[in-house]
């Protein structure tokens, strides 16, 4: 006989690892903020909208709603000690990249910056906001989107090896830091659609870079 332990809803980070983004904004008097999100999701593709599920009370979502601007960083595992300093409450005042000891990485099309050693920036103006009374969620639109050279193929592939992007697993007595790898498994989007046609197939080719 087969036991499974049931978990409450609460304990979902135990069991789903969840992409460690950090999400760079400024505010309208130019303080830089800078923030962890492991509630970070895209919808659906082609990746031009992308979701976070925030708290009510950040200084990111303040920023984001008086600007309208933000910056989704996807970073690698050497930065998990960058984690608690970024997430720590200190005055909204306080310029956060000189707190956590992060250098900012200019952006292409918005004014809120991003963070240098990440390997991908996604610059978004914010598409809308869903309000729930415990939690909001932030829709933005990439409006940018950049890969560092080292880790991005020819073939529009991210080298998992390369970036080791940070992710988390949460336990009883905190965050447990981990990242991801390829198993040597491969399909075409193509094969989940009638007579193996990828309906977004023409459009990867048309944006493939800039």
């Amino acid at each position: 006989m087969v036991i499974h332990m049931e978990l409450k809803p609460f304990k979902r980070e135990s069991v789903m690892p969840l992409p460690v983004a950090f999400i760079s904004t400024k505010s309208t008097d130019g303080v830089r903020n800078i923030a962890p999100y492991g509630c970070v999701m895209p919808v659906l593709r082609p990746l031009d909208l992308i979701c976070i599920a925030t708290a009510k009370r950040r200084d990111t979502l303040d920023n984001i709603r008086e600007t309208g601007e933000f910056v989704v960083n996807l970073a690698g595992a050497d930065f998990a000690d960058k984690v608690i300093p970024t997430a720590k409450a200190i005055p909204a005042d306080q310029d956060e990249f000189e707190f956590a000891g992060l250098e900012e990485k200019s952006s292409k099309k918005i004014s809120a910056p991003g963070i240098k050693g990440c390997y991908v920036w996604m610059e978004c103006e914010l598409f809308k906001l869903y309000e729930e009374p415990s939690y909001i969620l932030i829709m933005g639109k990439v409006v940018h989107l950049e890969v560092a050279d080292e880790v991005y193929g020819e073939d529009g592939l991210c080298n998992v090896d390369k970036a080791r992007p940070l992710m988390m697993m949460g336990a009883d007595n905190g965050m447990h830091f981990c990242t991801v790898e390829e198993i040597g498994k491969f399909e075409p989007f193509a094969a989940m659609f009638p007579e193996g046609k990828d309906p977004l197939a023409k459009m990867y080719k048309e944006n493939d870079s800039v």
